[in-house]
């Protein structure tokens, strides 16, 4: 992240801009230092190129439960487990792949102008895996900013370490308070966390006040698809993976006042794709 990216991010508390006062590394790239609301506060750290954009204290319930004994204990394990557990839980055919194929469709990533640069969020992006796929799904002539936002700081080492960043910006916060300007991305995506967040339609509605107007908001997680049958074994996995939440479902009950759905999916047996926006 560089000092003129940090002209979209506002403080978490109080909204207000923030200035960078730190040191730079040899890229010219945030390094270590403060983040500091204009008018004055307390700010917020930034460590080893990593703004910190969250309180400790906001994190209750699952959100610190997910965080503490999945996220950040065992973060090498969430690549493999995805890739061998999908297909094993929901069927051979329904693999990683598949799934993310599925979702990404629906970014509309074709539609994205070409007469200036545009930004790209990921909501929870975990350890990066959708990164690359989206940089190769880029129509040529689009001048695209990728961020990446997530609760966890194991996920998100796991992620520089995996060289999928690139030229990513990454920065740890709050889903239920995104650092951003009001109408900062012409796209956004989350994908496998909401049913674990405290609160689903505060996020929700975070998501769409950092989107441009009728920008396409993808939200992916858990649901057992309801217009199949399941065997025994599927719908004991999908207890054992839902465990979190007694009502695992596409949040289309919390989308914020005049949201508009374009696409409620069951791309995979376990798996909604809600698409949605609000108007332009």
């Amino acid at each position: 992240m560089t000092p003129d990216d940090v002209a979209i991010l506002r403080c978490p508390e109080s909204g207000r801009p923030l200035t960078f006062d730190g040191a730079l590394d040899r890229r010219g790239h945030l390094a270590r230092g403060r983040l500091r609301p204009q008018g004055g506060g307390e700010g917020w750290a930034v460590l080893a190129g990593l703004p910190r954009l969250y309180r400790e204290a906001w994190i209750q319930g699952p959100d610190r439960f997910m965080r503490r004994w999945f996220y950040d204990a065992v973060p090498r394990a969430h690549d493999p487990a995805v890739r061998l557990l999908l297909p094993l839980f929901q069927g051979p055919r329904e693999t990683e792949d598949h799934l993310r194929e599925q979702y990404l469709t629906r970014m509309a990533l074709d539609d994205l102008p070409t007469d200036r640069p545009v930004r790209i969020l990921e909501v929870s992006v975990g350890t990066g895996a959708n990164l690359p796929r989206l940089r190769a799904r880029l129509p040529k002539g689009v001048q695209a900013q990728i961020w990446g936002l997530d609760l966890s700081a194991g996920m998100v080492g796991r992620l520089q370490a995996s060289g999928r960043a690139g030229d990513a910006r990454l920065l740890l916060g709050d889903a239920h308070r995104l650092p951003f300007a009001t109408a900062s991305f012409d796209r956004v995506l989350h994908v496998g966390g909401i049913n674990a967040f405290a609160d689903a339609g505060r996020a929700l509605a975070e998501m769409a006040r950092v989107a441009r107007p009728g920008t396409p908001i993808v939200v992916c997680d858990e649901q057992l698809d309801p217009g199949r049958p399941h065997g025994l074994g599927h719908r004991l996995a999908f207890k054992a993976v839902t465990f979190y939440d007694r009502n695992p479902h596409s949040p289309v009950d919390r989308l914020p006042p005049g949201a508009q759905v374009l696409a409620d999916e069951q791309p995979s047996r376990f798996f909604y794709s809600l698409t949605w926006q609000m108007p332009g």
